[in-house]
């Protein structure tokens, strides 16, 4: 017989999701009294100012891993309470953290990576060889691709509110840290799209709030590279962004055309089938032409 698809194709078949992980030994000097370690933040790459209210920023805060939301071929996000043992505030904030070497499996990269270039030649030839070291780039490259499209598309969002996506935390090494979108008191993350039972007005206004942000995508001349209705959230009626590391700079890449007519079809798919009649073809010509390819 044939084997059903996972519903969620970047989910790992063997994933249990678990409470907490241990915290570190306590005996530890550097280590905080409460949570599991010091907070990041000093060390790290921040995300665009304005800051949001809720960031914890301070010196004095911790922070306590509370278990994994999802886990995926090519990175691990955690669910990271950081806060202020003095005071109580909190900010809830998603870890996501890409594989190491040895068991990264990126699949269909070299599309994506096409027009991506590094300075060095050893590297260059490191990452088209995918040596050891070459994935170890690669996996930087796709954990600073997706902070910096977070950061640009948050800023353009605030702006013009055609678009939202987690606000960018942090970076450091192959670790994004980026806001939690979902229930705070629970940890329970956002539905993503693919889940939403929508009536006929709501569909519609998805479906323009996904035009906005695909309009706002092609006028920064970049693809979503792999958007579809499991990488978009819904949170409080707002349709919301994820999973950007292969975010496509579609004047760079030759296939960037492709991309974008790609990301339209995936969307516009499911949108005809929950009985919104939608024009990707129509839709796909006018971002091409907002893009510059045209």
């Amino acid at each position: 017989m044939r084997r059903g698809r996972r519903k969620f194709d970047d989910d790992d078949s063997d994933f249990l999701k678990r409470g907490r992980l241990e915290p570190a030994l306590k005996e530890d000097p550097d280590l905080p009294e409460v949570g599991d370690r010091w907070s990041s933040w000093d060390g790290a790459l921040h995300g665009p100012e304005p800051r949001p209210d809720w960031l914890r920023a301070e010196h004095g805060a911790v922070d306590t891993e509370l278990g994994i939301l999802k886990t995926g071929k090519e990175a691990d996000v955690f669910l990271v309470r950081r806060w202020l043992p003095a005071t109580g505030q909190s900010s809830m904030i998603a870890a996501k953290r890409y594989r190491d070497g040895e068991h990264r499996m990126f699949h269909r990269d070299a599309g994506y990576l096409e027009g991506r270039r590094v300075r060095r030649s050893r590297e260059m030839r490191a990452m088209t060889n995918r040596t050891a070291f070459g994935k170890e780039l690669i996996a930087g490259q796709w954990a600073a691709a997706e902070f910096d499209a977070l950061g640009r598309l948050w800023e353009i969002g605030q702006e013009s509110g055609l678009v939202c996506v987690p606000y960018p935390v942090q970076l450091i090494g192959t670790e994004v840290m980026l806001e939690f979108i979902g229930d705070w008191e629970t940890g329970e993350a956002a539905p993503r799209l693919a889940q939403i039972r929508s009536g006929a007005a709501e569909l519609e206004d998805l479906w323009r709030q996904m035009v906005d942000a695909l309009s706002v995508l092609a006028r920064a001349q970049v693809a979503h590279g792999d958007l579809s209705p499991y990488n978009t959230l819904v949170h409080q009626g707002r349709l919301i962004l994820i999973d950007l590391p292969q975010i496509v700079d579609v004047v760079a890449n030759p296939r960037g055309a492709e991309f974008i007519a790609r990301d339209v079809t995936n969307v516009a798919n499911w949108f005809r089938a929950r009985g919104l009649p939608v024009d990707s073809d129509e839709l796909t010509d006018r971002l091409l032409f907002e893009a510059g390819l045209r």
